[in-house]
C-alpha cells in the first residue's frame, strides 16, 4: 500500500502543487518566524555580551523614594577606587542627546540616541570607545560622535555639530570619532560624548556621579569585588557583574522576541486552519475522481483501514515534500526580512541566521500533521465507498442523515456562539470581552458548518442575474457553483475565514480611529503640538522659549505625574491653568475648571463615578515624594484619552517633583505664527517636532491605521492561501468535468463561452466567501466595540461601507484571476478526447 501511495503522489502531481503550495505557505510563515526571532535574539544576546565585554562590575544609581537621584558621591567613588582587587574606576553620566545633521533634521533613533561621558585613564583612553579619527573630548565646547552618527551626518574632525540635550540646540567642535559595542548605538541611536565635567553638568551635578564602571585586577573575582563594593553603597545603589548585565539585557530582549514570536505565530495558525480547508477539498475530489481505482483495491482484498492508510500516506509525503520546502523558504524569509528591516532604516545587530533543530522539526511536524489531520475525514469517506458502487463509478452523495447531522450541529454552534457573542457585548468588561472571544470562536466553527447549507440559497440569489446577464455561460456557472455544496462551502470557508478577521479588525479600528478623532477635534483648541522625539522630554525652557514667539497667545504644557487619590493611585496632568482652558475645551459636568488656579483639581466623569467622588470632596492624597495632604475637587470632566485622569495645577505639582518633565506643549496662536517660526524660536532644537491640527490628530488615533495595516500584513498569507483554494477547486473541477465540456463544446457553446462558466463559477463562490466573511466579521467586530465601550469615551459604532464594498470587489478580482489557469486548461481539451473520457 506504500508504494501504491507513492505512485498516486507521482501520479497526480499536478493535482497536489496548490495543496503543497498553501502547507508550504504556512510552514514557511512559522519557520520564518522561528528563525527571524531566534536570529534576533542570539543577536542582541551577543551585542550584550560585547556591550559588557570591558566592564567588570558596574555600579548604578537610582531615584529615592522621593523620585529624585541622589547620585554617587565622590566619597563613594574614593571608597571603591581604593578596594583591594580594583584596578581602576571610572565615573559615568548618561542621558538624552540629539544631534543635528548638516540640515537641521536628526540623526539617528530618536529613543536611542544617547550621550555620555569620555573618561580616559592614566594611558589617555576610555576601554568603551575605540577612536578611528581624532581623540576624545577634552575641554567644554568639544565632542565626540560614533563612527555611524558621523557618517550619517557627513561630519568629519573639526566640523561644527549642533548638539541638543533638553531646549535649544547648542553648537560644538567634533573632536573625534569611534566606534563602540554600546548597544544603542547598535539599535540605531547616536551617541555624543562630553568632556566630563560637561557631562556632570548637563546630566546629574558637579562632585556627583550617575554610575561607575570598575575594572577588576587581574585574578580579583568580579562576583566577590561586585559584593565588596555592595557593601559602600547607599540603598539606591547596587553593584552588578558586567556579565550579570549582559545576561539581564539578553534576557529583556529575549523577552521582547518571544513576544514578537507569539504574535506571530498567532497569525501562521490562521494560515495553516485556512489551508485544513484547501487540504481537505484536494483528497476529497481526488477521492472522488479515483472511485474506481479505490473500489478495485476493496475488490482485491484490501481493507478499509489499508485504503485510509493509503490516503493518509498520500498526505504525508505530500506534507513532508510541503515541510521541506517551506523550511527553506522561511529561512529565506527571515533573512529577506532582516535585510529590508535595515534597508528601512531599522537597525538590527550583526550576527548570523540561527536554524535550529527544533525549528526543522517543527517545521516537519507542522507540514506533516496539518496536512495528515485535513486528510483523514476524506480517507475515511473514501474508505466508505461499496466496492461495486464505485465499479459502477457511482459518486455517492452525503446521505440525507449525514446532512442533517452537520446541519443541525452547525446551526446549534452558530446560536450559541451569536448567543455568546451578543451576552458578551452586553456585559462589557474583561468579562464580556471574553465571552464576546468564545463567542466569535464558536460563531466561526458554526457558520463553516453551515457553509454548504448556506451556498445554496444565497448562490439561487444571483442566478437569475448571471442568466440575465451572461446567457448560457452565467445559468451553467450558476448552476455549477452549487452542484456540490460541500465543495464550493469548503472553498468559499477558507476566504470567509480570512475576510471575517480582517472585516472585524477594520470596524474596531475604524470605529476606535473615528471615536479618538471625534474626542480630540473636540478637544483640542490649540494651532499646535510640540513633541520631544525620545530623550528625556521636554523642560521649562522650551516653554519659555515658545512663549516669546511672536503671535503665540497661550503655551499650555502637560507635566506627567501620578499620585496617591485617596485609595487608588492615579495618573496626574500638570498644567498651567490660564493656558489650559484657551488651548484645550474640556466638558464640564459639574463645578468648574477656574478652580485649578485656586489649588483645586479637576477628576474626569468615570473615575468620580467608580470612587463616588463629586465635585467639592476634600480629598487625601499622597504625592510622589510621599508627602501627603488634602485637594479639593474643584470640577468633574466628560472622561477622554486625550487628558489624565486627574488635572491639577503646576504650581501644586513642582514641589513634589525631582525634576520638571513635560510630554508635550500645546501652543495657540493669533493666526499669524507658522510651525517654521515655533521650530526658530527652539534654536532649531532636532529632536523637537511641531505638529499642525492634523498632526495632532495622527498623533492620537494615527497608531490604529499603522496597527490595522500591519494586521491586513499578516493576514494576507491566509488570503493568499485562500485564493490557492480556489484555483485548487476550479482546476480539479476542470478535470472531473471533461466529458461534460465535451459535451457543452459538441452541442455548440464556443470556448469563450466555456472559459466565461469557468470565470463566472469562481467569481461567484468567492463572493459567496466575501460575503459571508464580512457579515459574520462585522457582527464579531462590532461585539467587541460594544464590550469595549465602557473604557472608550465618545464609543459610536462604524460600519466602513466603502471599504466592505472594496471587500467584495478585490474578491471579484481574486475569483476572475484564480479561474485564469483553469479556464485556460478547459480550452486545451480535445473535444472529441474530452466526450470519451470517463
Amino acid at each position: 500500500m506504500f508504494r501504491t501511495a507513492l505512485r498516486n503522489v507521482l501520479a497526480h502531481k499536478a493535482r497536489l502543487l496548490m495543496t503543497l503550495l498553501a502547507v508550504m505557505l504556512g510552514v514557511a510563515f512559522v519557520s520564518g518566524t522561528l528563525v527571524f526571532t531566534d536570529s534576533l535574539a542570539s543577536a542582541y544576546r551577543d551585542q550584550a555580551a560585547k556591550s559588557y565585554a570591558h566592564v567588570d562590575v558596574e555600579v548604578r544609581a537610582y531615584a529615592d523614594s522621593s523620585g529624585k537621584n541622589p547620585g554617587l558621591s565622590r566619597k563613594t567613588f574614593d571608597e571603591i577606587a581604593r578596594l583591594d582587587g580594583v584596578a581602576d574606576a571610572v565615573g559615568r553620566f548618561y542621558g538624552g542627546a540629539s544631534v543635528a545633521d548638516k540640515d537641521g533634521g536628526l540623526i539617528g533613533s530618536a529613543a536611542s540616541n544617547l550621550g555620555g561621558n569620555f573618561a580616559p585613564g592614566k594611558d589617555g583612553k576610555d576601554g568603551l570607545y575605540v577612536f578611528t579619527d581624532g581623540s576624545g573630548p577634552t575641554k567644554a565646547g568639544q565632542i565626540a560622535l560614533d563612527n555611524a552618527s558621523a557618517s550619517k551626518g557627513g561630519f568629519d574632525v573639526g566640523d561644527t555639530v549642533r548638539v541638543a540635550v533638553k531646549g535649544p540646540a547648542k553648537t560644538y567642535k567634533l573632536s573625534g570619532i569611534f566606534t563602540t559595542e554600546d548597544s544603542a548605538v547598535a539599535g540605531g541611536g547616536s551617541l555624543v560624548l562630553f568632556d566630563t565635567p560637561v557631562a556632570q553638568r548637563l546630566y546629574i551635578r558637579p562632585g556627583v556621579y550617575q554610575a561607575i564602571t570598575v575594572t577588576a585586577a587581574p585574578g580579583a573575582s568580579d562576583s566577590e569585588l561586585a559584593a565588596a563594593i555592595g557593601n559602600l553603597l547607599p540603598d539606591y545603589a547596587d553593584a552588578q557583574t558586567g556579565q550579570r548585565l549582559a545576561a539581564r539585557d539578553a534576557s529583556s530582549a529575549a523577552g521582547d522576541a518571544k513576544m514578537l514570536n507569539t504574535m506571530l505565530l498567532v497569525f501562521a495558525g490562521v494560515a495553516l486552519f485556512v489551508s485544513v480547508f484547501l487540504i481537505a477539498n484536494t483528497f476529497t475530489m481526488l477521492a472522488a475522481q479515483r472511485t474506481r481505482e479505490l473500489a478495485l483495491l476493496r475488490a482485491v482484498g484490501a481493507s478499509r483501514k489499508q485504503v485510509t492508510r493509503s490516503v493518509l500516506v498520500e498526505a504525508m509525503v505530500v506534507g513532508a515534500v510541503a515541510a521541506a520546502a517551506g523550511l527553506g523558504l522561511g529561512v529565506a524569509t527571515a533573512a529577506v526580512l532582516r535585510s529590508t528591516i535595515g534597508g528601512l532604516g531599522g537597525e538590527i545587530p550583526d550576527g548570523p541566521l540561527i536554524v535550529t533543530s527544533s525549528t526543522a522539526l517543527v517545521a516537519v511536524l507542522v507540514g506533516v500533521l496539518v496536512t495528515m489531520l485535513a486528510a483523514w475525514l476524506p480517507a475515511r469517506r473514501a474508505a466508505k465507498i461499496p466496492p461495486i458502487a464505485a465499479i459502477g463509478s457511482a459518486h455517492l452523495p452525503a446521505t440525507t442523515k449525514s446532512l442533517v447531522l452537520r446541519n443541525s450541529l452547525g446551526g446549534i454552534i452558530t446560536l450559541l456562539g451569536a448567543a455568546a457573542a451578543v451576552a458578551g457585548a452586553g456585559s462589557g468588561g474583561s468579562g464580556g470581552a471574553a465571552l464576546v472571544g468564545l463567542g466569535a470562536f464558536l460563531a466561526l466553527v458554526g457558520v463553516i458548518v453551515l457553509i454548504p447549507l448556506l451556498s445554496r440559497p444565497a448562490i439561487a440569489v444571483v442566478r437569475p442575474l448571471l442568466r440575465r446577464g451572461f446567457g448560457v455561460s452565467g445559468q451553467l456557472a450558476g448552476q455549477n457553483a452549487v452542484r456540490n455544496p460541500r465543495r464550493t462551502g469548503a472553498t468559499a470557508s477558507a476566504l470567509a475565514i480570512g475576510l471575517t478577521l480582517v472585516t472585524a479588525l477594520t470596524v474596531l479600528g475604524v470605529t476606535l480611529g473615528q471615536s479618538v478623532d471625534r474626542m480630540t477635534t473636540d478637544i483640542v483648541r490649540a494651532d499646535y503640538m510640540v513633541t520631544a522625539d525620545g530623550g528625556d522630554g521636554l523642560d521649562a525652557s522650551t516653554v519659555a522659549a515658545l512663549r516669546k514667539a511672536e503671535g503665540v497667545r497661550a503655551v499650555s504644557q502637560e507635566q506627567p505625574a501620578s499620585m496617591q487619590v485617596g485609595d487608588s493611585e492615579q495618573q496626574v496632568t500638570g498644567v498651567t491653568p490660564a493656558d489650559f482652558e484657551k488651548a484645550m475645551h474640556l466638558t464640564v459636568v459639574s463645578g468648574s475648571l477656574d478652580t485649578l488656579a485656586k489649588g483645586q483639581i479637576a477628576v474626569a466623569e468615570d473615575v468620580a463615578r467608580a470612587h463616588g467622588w463629586k465635585a467639592g470632596d476634600a480629598l487625601p492624597v499622597t504625592w510622589d515624594d510621599s508627602k501627603s495632604g488634602k485637594l479639593t475637587v474643584g470640577a468633574v470632566f466628560e472622561s477622554n484619552t486625550v487628558v489624565s485622569p486627574v488635572v491639577v495645577s503646576t504650581d501644586l505639582l513642582e514641589p513634589h517633583e525631582a525634576k520638571t518633565v513635560i510630554s508635550r506643549i500645546y501652543v495657540k496662536t493669533d493666526g499669524s505664527t507658522t510651525e517654521k517660526a515655533l521650530l526658530d524660536a527652539l534654536a532649531g532644537n532636532p529632536a523637537i517636532k511641531v505638529g499642525d491640527q492634523q498632526d495632532i490628530r495622527n498623533q492620537f488615533g494615527g497608531f490604529l491605521s499603522t496597527v490595522l495595516n500591519v494586521m491586513y500584513g499578516l493576514l494576507a498569507i491566509s488570503l493568499v492561501i485562500a485564493v490557492l483554494g480556489v484555483v485548487n477547486t476550479l482546476a480539479m473541477s476542470v478535470f472531473e468535468r471533461r466529458r461534460e465540456i465535451g459535451m457543452l463544446r459538441a452541442i455548440g457553446l464556443d470556448w469563450p463561452g466555456v472559459k466565461r462558466m469557468i470565470r463566472l463559477e469562481a467569481v461567484v463562490i468567492s463572493l459567496f466567501g466575501a460575503a459571508v466573511g464580512i457579515g459574520l466579521g462585522a457582527f464579531l467586530g462590532g461585539a467587541v466595540g460594544q464590550a469595549m465601550k465602557a473604557d472608550i469615551p465618545g464609543y459610536a459604532l462604524v460600519l466602513p461601507w466603502g471599504r466592505f464594498a472594496l471587500f467584495l470587489a478585490l474578491a471579484g478580482l481574486v475569483g476572475t484571476l484564480a479561474a485564469m489557469w483553469p479556464a485556460r486548461s478547459a480550452t486545451r481539451l480535445n473535444m472529441l478526447t474530452a466526450i470519451k473520457s470517463e
